[in-house]
């Protein structure tokens, strides 16, 4: 069955070849998509299950930043050292103000934990950002392809009828290898959007967790810091 497949392709129209390699070229692309995010998105979920061990038996922040490069992969990270910094900037400024002529302060104290929340939430915005680049091309592909082999096919069908008005033949054996050189372009289309519609969804909710793991993280990050800085 191969063979004939192949042979099929090999004596369809330049345009209908043309929809194939574009189709080919879709699927190839996908699945490069697919595995790499599937990479990531494990070593994500493994370094951030990880962090968080190492983040909550950790009397001290220190000791967390202390990890952080060796769990890089982990989107936690990134929303940790952003916190972290805009932490230690305010305590720098609160203790520079403690030590000058007339003051009275003896603790250094957040000046505002709003800012520190606004530092994790767009922390957090740019670890989403970064898990989801390239899976909106698993979207394209998955709406896109199918039109395109639906094209092919509408152009291999018009060639097919053309030929049997050129030879006024209507029997099976005339008609049956056009149809079936239309009908590869459409699988073909099936056959790039179908594994790119079920990965979008499936990468689409793994983010989703991840980000909702950061929020939760965000959270505890700021009922750490308002117990010990304010």
């Amino acid at each position: 069955m191969q063979p004939d497949l192949l042979e099929l392709v090999a004596r369809s129209s330049p345009v209908h070849k043309a929809v194939l390699v574009i189709l080919v070229l879709f699927s190839v692309v996908s699945w490069a998509i697919i595995l790499y995010k599937l990479w990531t998105l494990s070593r994500a979920e493994r370094q951030s299950s990880a962090f968080l061990e190492v983040f909550r038996r950790s009397s001290k922040f220190s000791e967390v930043q202390a990890v952080c490069k060796t769990l890089s992969e982990s989107p936690l990270v990134g929303v940790f050292q952003a916190g972290y910094a805009e932490l230690n900037a305010q305590l720098r400024a609160s203790a520079t103000g403690a030590t000058n002529p007339g003051t009275t302060a003896t603790r250094t104290t957040l000046k505002s934990l709003t800012a520190v929340d606004r530092a994790l939430l767009r922390a957090a915005t740019v670890e989403v950002n970064k898990l989801e680049n390239r899976v909106t091309f698993l979207a394209t592909t998955a709406s896109i392809t199918p039109y395109i082999g639906l094209f092919g096919t509408v152009w291999g069908i018009m060639a097919a009828f053309q030929g049997i008005g050129a030879t006024g033949s209507t029997n099976l054996a005339v008609v049956a290898p056009g149809i079936a050189e239309a009908l590869i372009a459409t699988a073909a289309g099936l056959f790039a959007a179908i594994p790119a519609v079920y990965f979008y969804n499936h990468v689409t909710s793994r983010v989703k967790v991840l980000a909702s793991d950061m929020d939760d993280f965000s959270l505890e990050f700021l009922n750490i810091s308002e117990r010990n800085f304010t």
